[in-house]
């Protein structure tokens, strides 16, 4: 079974991602911002397949996150999905070139998220 990671600060978010993704077949863990994301990570690190982070977090946010995962060479490819309330244009170019590999706008749906993860090839 592949593990994702719903990193959110908002625990009914975090909830509504788990719930989605645990249809979907996977095994889901949960940060609520990005330094407990870095520590589950860390002690999961080769068994983590995807992580959903949102943007805007206390801490270490989804950006910041972003850059630090992809720092670390043994998770180059970790797939990373931004879930967010940023909808800029911009914003949606800051992270895929700081190294997030699709990015979804909040709110969403099922489909959405199934589509975005076809796209980054994580879910058949």
């Amino acid at each position: 079974m592949s593990k994702a990671l719903v990193v959110d600060d908002s625990k009914a978010v975090r909830m509504i991602l788990a719930r989605t993704l645990a249809e979907l077949g996977y095994e889901v863990h949960e940060a609520a911002n990005g330094r407990e994301a870095l520590d589950a990570i860390q002690s999961e690190k080769t068994g983590l397949s995807l992580v959903l982070a949102d943007w805007n977090m206390p801490e270490i946010n989804g950006l910041e996150l972003v850059k630090k995962l992809r720092q670390d060479p043994d998770l180059s490819s970790l797939v990373v999905v931004m879930v967010t309330t940023e909808t800029e244009v911009e914003q949606m170019a800051i992270a895929l070139e700081a190294g997030a590999n699709e990015y979804v706008m909040k709110p969403f749906t099922k489909d959405i998220l199934v589509e975005k993860l076809q796209m980054v090839g994580v879910h058949p």
